[in-house]
């Protein structure tokens, strides 16, 4: 995933530390979504993005990441 979104977006790829720790890390640096991939996302195809400003998540389907962020960054 990271791979095909770094052609569209400005991307970071962080797996160092509790997620808490790096969604801190991201947030310092002004990242506006954070994409998660866990234990889940292997049995459903699905992943996580937190919103910084609002820390809302939302569980969307790998196939759909790349919309979902046109979408929310208006591009």
């Amino acid at each position: 995933m990271y791979d095909d979104l770094k052609k569209y977006f400005t991307c970071f790829y962080d797996e160092k530390g509790a997620v808490g720790r790096r969604y801190r890390r991201q947030d310092e640096a002004g990242t506006p979504y954070c994409i998660t991939i866990d234990g889940q996302s292997k049995e459903d195809q699905t992943v996580t993005i937190r919103e910084r400003d609002s820390m809302k998540q939302d569980r969307i389907n790998l196939s759909q990441v790349k919309q979902y962020l046109r979408e929310k960054l208006d591009i």
